[in-house]
């Protein structure tokens, strides 16, 4: 009888390694475009969609709704780490000129868990807040110069290269962004060798993706990792 089991569980274990081992491993380093309440690590990380008594004029209602859920819905992708943070910008500069060193970008690199591929989803609210865009510098940064977008989004890439070596990355431009921001996205991406998907024709409620969005997000971001497969 114990023969008998074991040769049926069996191939069931050996299916199952197999079958992770087939699945990139897909971490997003994201704003609130790419939140769901429940669904960022760190969980302190705060969320746009989904938050319990905040009721939003958005038709994503469930987080199988967001492009990142539907980007790993089949057996190509899976999740790894999604830290995204709502309101965050790629800098240290915030809304009204506040100190966001907390929240940035360039201080989540370290917490993307061992990924294949890294999703950059940012820089909208960098633009949206007017934060200062400074001059281009791809070594030599020191703090004050990770207040501005071109030094820190630089920073941000060359230190994403180097802590996740094997890892490829993808910045992923916004639509009805400032001309400098994505023209620097355009520019700073270039330069390090990361291929940049410029969205388009992204339907939005309360200035973020409605569920049509969020499926147009997930379609241009699935064709770009696909053309590298």
């Amino acid at each position: 009888m114990k023969k008998k089991l074991l040769s049926i569980l069996l191939p069931l274990f050996l299916l199952l390694p197999c079958s992770l081992a087939g699945q990139t491993r897909v971490s997003i380093l994201g704003d609130s475009y790419s939140t769901f309440y429940g669904h960022v690590r760190p969980s302190t990380n705060l969320s746009w969609y989904g938050v319990p008594d905040e009721p939003k004029e958005n038709d994503v209602r469930n987080v199988e709704q967001t492009w990142w859920s539907i980007l790993t819905r089949g057996d190509a992708y899976r999740l790894e780490v999604n830290n995204s943070y709502s309101g965050s910008t790629i800098c240290c500069t915030g809304y009204d000129g506040a100190d966001y060193s907390d929240r940035a970008f360039i201080a989540r690199t370290l917490n993307l868990g061992d990924p294949e591929v890294i999703i950059i989803f940012g820089g909208t609210n960098d633009s949206w807040a007017k934060a200062p865009v400074g001059d281009d510098r791809f070594s030599g940064w020191d703090k004050r110069s990770l207040y501005s977008f071109r030094p820190a989004f630089s920073f941000l890439l060359h230190s994403l290269t180097r802590l996740y070596p094997s890892a490829r990355l993808y910045n992923v431009t916004n639509t009805e962004l400032s001309t400098e921001i994505t023209t620097a996205m355009d520019e700073i991406c270039h330069h390090y060798g990361v291929t940049n998907i410029r969205l388009h024709d992204i339907d939005k409620q309360w200035g973020h993706p409605s569920v049509a969005g969020m499926e147009s997000i997930a379609r241009q971001i699935l064709s770009a990792l696909q053309a590298d497969e």
